[in-house]
């Protein structure tokens, strides 16, 4: 118990051999040590933490070896940092000086609290944000699909135009030559515009007719029918590109820091519990790291300040003391020396004259 008080002791930053001639202030730095340990640790955790969460991406071993590292760094960086400036806090009674040296800090406690309180936040709403995070993916899918429709629905619809107009050319010139072939055959049995079966000449006219339709049908069909199957070749294969991209839409992971803070920002949109709730647990983060600045500002002064002070002043007037003393000596000096060259004035005379 006796190694424990001294480690938290050290940790306040007191003196313990000034501090073992005040036994009433034993449990009050007893507790400000354990307040600063406590806030170090907590400090750890939370940026470990924090760390490993933000990163979820990376590899668990890298990632774990990462977060452990940071969160040590960060623990011990906020361990001293608190050490430093609770001892360096004198109970001088003048209370702006005090809160001066404690701004520094008091504004870092605010920003870790919104930086570390965040990762916290996410991970408590987590389900509600992964359902959030759902219909967000939905509508992120919907929105990119349809964009890459419409940045492909205009070759699309210039492919689909042309086949139809190629089309169109060969129908054209297929439903001439039915129609013409049709007539003949009326002019062979009798019921075409003559009236008369077998006329030869008319007839001759008219197969004449059908036949060079169908010339000209075989040869808009040997120039439309290659198109056209290029355009369709063409028509499958961007189908598949825009297919193949769909995909990849659907492949992407949809779960980023950033995007968890978008979804959290929106579910505190529609619940204001949700959002008071990510209040109160930044304060909460604010409480703890202040409490080591706070728990030695609000400590009254007691029998180790006094100590200190005058264990510092000693120090002093030791200092001024000796420099004086150091000073009375130089001149004592400087003075025999004076005297000694008095008798050999070509040395006590600068060079040169």
């Amino acid at each position: 118990m006796e190694k424990i008080k001294r480690f938290f002791w050290w940790c306040s930053g007191a003196t313990p051999n000034l501090l073992s001639k005040a036994p009433s202030e034993h449990n009050k730095y007893f507790g400000i040590g354990a307040t600063v340990f406590f806030t170090g640790l907590f400090a750890t955790l939370s940026g470990g933490y924090a760390l490993y969460f933000v990163f979820n991406d990376v590899h668990p071993a890298i990632r774990l070896f990462a977060a452990l590292l940071f969160g040590v760094v960060w623990g011990m960086m906020i361990f001293n940092l608190d050490r430093f400036i609770v001892s360096s806090t004198k109970k001088s009674g003048k209370a702006w000086k005090e809160v001066r040296l404690a701004i520094p800090r008091l504004l870092l406690a605010v920003m870790i609290a919104l930086v570390i309180a965040k990762p916290l936040e996410l991970q408590i709403f987590h389900t509600s944000i992964g359902y959030e995070m759902e219909v967000m993916k939905h509508q992120d899918i919907k929105k990119q699909e349809d964009a890459l429709f419409t940045r492909f629905a205009g070759d699309f619809l210039a492919m689909e135009t042309e086949t139809t107009r190629l089309q169109s050319q060969i129908d054209s010139a297929a439903a001439k030559r039915d129609n013409l072939d049709q007539e003949a055959r009326k002019e062979a049995d009798g019921t075409g515009g003559s009236e008369h079966r077998g006329l030869a000449k008319i007839y001759a006219l008219k197969k004449a007719d059908a036949d060079k339709a169908q010339k000209e049908l075989d040869a808009i069909s040997g120039q439309n029918l290659p198109l056209i199957a290029d355009l369709k070749n063409q028509h499958s294969t961007l189908s598949l590109q825009v297919d193949s991209l769909r995909q990849n839409i659907h492949r992407e992971a949809y779960d980023g820091f950033d995007k968890r803070l978008v979804a959290l920002g929106t579910l505190a949109e529609e619940n204001p519990a949700i959002s008071i709730a990510g209040l109160f647990l930044m304060l909460l983060f604010l409480m703890i790291e202040t409490a080591p600045v706070l728990v030695k500002l609000m400590a009254p002064r007691g029998p180790y300040d006094e100590l200190l002070e005058a264990h510092e002043h000693a120090y002093v007037n030791f200092r001024i003391e000796k420099i004086t003393k150091l000073d009375y000596d130089m001149q004592q000096r400087l003075a025999n020396y004076g005297v000694r060259l008095e008798g050999y004035p070509h040395l006590s005379q600068p060079a040169g004259i």
